[in-house]
């Protein structure tokens, strides 16, 4: 785990040095090692620990240096390579010159998993949607070729010409990421809850492509429900940046207020309480007023859709996440308890915008929703809505979550059960249950968090960086639901990225009580650490904070805030 976390501390660093633009860059990363081989005999393959030398993306005339890929009949010359990490890009592959001198062809099959760079497309969920991760591709004889784009750690490559012999001189990832610095940290004396922080902020900024997307290999579009955990995260870690207000817009451009975003009732009440959280992290007025038509429009038509005695009505898809879908008493849970919200946290928009009257409209909706029969649940996704609304007991909803532990948390709702647990002071259930759920993903290989993930699924797993092995189970070929079964499964999905936010509110204790962070409360919840350490960026350059556990319990903090930044505490 140290050696995990000193190779992460030298990507910040390196991504930190390379400024502040918001560009997407482009870099080259070496095979870290080979997964698997078809042959170790020489008979098709030889030299192929070559493949694993950093390259200089450049063919020559030298006759040798080079791993050589023979055609054979009755065995096929094929290697996987894992590159270490998961990766937003292509792959370049430099060729040098072998017999023959025209072009020879190859199959690449990119994989989050060793097990989905074994597949056939159809097989198990593995897919080719939204990205081309299962090809056939020319090389070059002596040149260079690039192909690819999606999310993947691991590459296979097969050479198909049974009668000609490939000489390949060089394979690179191509990893396309925002040239953006870390300016929010974490770091405590739990290694493996300052892994988690980085791994949720490393799973968004694959995400921060053109636009904010969901997953990189799959869902590679702007669900705007599922950009709340990543915006979270990007007001934690990165600070401003166009990447939201850009996805925001677009969603908006593409969805009369009149229609849902996505077709989903929860997704518009989700894209105004991003707005109120956006807008509290940057206090950017002037990019609020370009959102006022839409703003009153759509609190409007939310507020007609709340009957007389308080109960809300929305149409369209009803949908809060993946495991809660089905139960439709979870659901209208939810989202009776995110009408409420949403209904104040516009509300509060409109007074800022001083549009005083449908503020004025939202604020009565509200709280007639207040005193409204709500449905009685035992869901974790239904009770946690309904906690942070203040529709029920916070105690109740905690003892709730809490039950069994870590089942039947997801990854996009886990921020929201995180959430509810932190309104009732249950922070040392909170991190316990941070660190054996999200910790699980790492304990099998992750380097990304996914798209859905169940604490059961641990029970004889395998890795996900290892060829399955007898008596293990294949969890990324076995496991999934909904759209996402088997191999289909996104290993990278930014909903998932949760805890980096919950640890720099309420561990760190970083909250935002006036919009662009004018003012923020100090006040931290270290459970059983010993200390903690880290920064929270502001419009105003980041906050530094260090918390430390005396000898008599009592935490002394030392804060160094910019100018014009009023720091309370508790």
């Amino acid at each position: 785990m140290k050696i995990y976390l000193s190779c992460f501390l030298v990507l910040l660093t390196t991504i930190s040095a390379l400024g502040q633009s918001d560009e997407i860059k482009r870099s080259y990363l070496s095979p870290k090692r080979i997964v698997w081989q078809s042959d170790d005999s020489d008979r098709v393959l030889k030299n192929t620990d070559l493949l694993l030398k950093p390259g200089i993306h450049q063919a020559d005339l030298y006759g040798g240096g080079y791993s050589e890929f023979i055609g054979n009949d009755s065995l096929q010359a094929s290697v996987i390579l894992d590159f270490g990490k998961e990766i937003q890009g292509g792959i370049q592959l430099v060729t040098a010159g072998f017999p023959g001198n025209t072009p020879i062809k190859v199959r690449l099959r990119f994989g989050e998993s060793v097990s989905e760079t074994m597949s056939e497309v159809g097989q198990d969920g593995a897919t080719n949607d939204h990205a081309i991760r299962d090809f056939e591709l020319l090389l070059p004889w002596m040149g260079k070729m690039e192909a690819g784009s999606s999310g993947f750690r691991f590459v296979r490559i097969d050479l198909l010409d049974t009668n000609r012999n490939l000489y390949l001189k060089e394979v690179s990832a191509i990893s396309e990421l925002r040239d953006i610095p870390y300016l929010g940290s974490f770091e405590c004396d739990d290694e493996r809850l300052n892994q988690i922080w980085q791994t949720g902020a490393y799973t968004v900024h694959l995400n921060m492509q053109e636009y904010l997307w969901d997953g990189i290999k799959r869902d590679r579009l702007v669900w705007v429900g599922d950009m709340h955990p990543e915006v979270m995260t990007i007001n934690s870690v990165f600070g401003y940046n166009e990447v939201v207000p850009k996805s925001l817009d677009y969603i908006r451009s593409v969805t009369p207020a009149s229609s849902w975003m996505n077709g989903i009732s929860s997704y518009s009440m989700w894209w105004i309480l991003i707005q109120k959280d956006w807008y509290m992290a940057n206090g950017d007025i002037d990019y609020l007023n370009d959102q006022k038509t839409y703003l009153t429009e759509l609190l409007s038509k939310l507020c007609s859709m709340v009957d007389k005695d308080g109960q809300e009505h929305l149409d369209g898809t009803r949908f809060l996440d993946w495991p809660s879908s089905g139960d439709n008493i979870a659901v209208d849970a939810g989202y009776q308890s995110l009408l409420l919200m949403t209904l104040e946290a516009g509300a509060y928009l409109l007074d800022e915008l001083k549009e005083h009257e449908i503020a004025a409209l939202c604020n009565k909706t509200a709280k007639r929703m207040e005193s409204a029969k709500v449905p009685v649940t035992e869901s974790k996704q239904g009770v946690s809505l309904l906690s942070l609304a203040g529709l029920k007991d916070i105690d109740e909803a905690a003892d709730i979550i809490t039950k069994d532990h870590a089942k039947n948390f997801s990854t996009f709702y886990g921020y929201y059960m995180l959430e509810a647990l932190a309104k009732a002071d249950r922070y040392k259930a909170a991190m316990s249950i941070v660190n054996d759920y999200w910790g699980a993903m790492l304990d099998l290989g992750a380097t990304t968090f996914w798209e859905d993930f169940n604490i059961d699924w641990m029970e004889k797993a395998g890795r996900i960086d290892e060829l399955p092995q007898e008596g293990t189970v294949d969890v990324h070929r076995k496991y999934g639901d909904y759209c996402y079964k088997g191999l289909r499964h996104s290993f990278c999905h930014g909903w998932a990225s949760g805890p980096t936010a919950w640890l720099s509110q309420h561990v760190l204790g970083v909250s935002i009580l006036e919009p662009g962070c004018r003012k923020v409360k100090i006040d931290p919840h270290l459970g059983d650490l010993k200390w903690v350490k880290g920064s929270f960026p502001t419009p105003l350059g980041a906050i530094k904070i260090e918390h430390k556990r005396l000898a008599n319990g009592k935490v002394e903090t030392k804060v160094e805030a910019p100018k014009g930044i009023k720091v309370v505490y508790k």
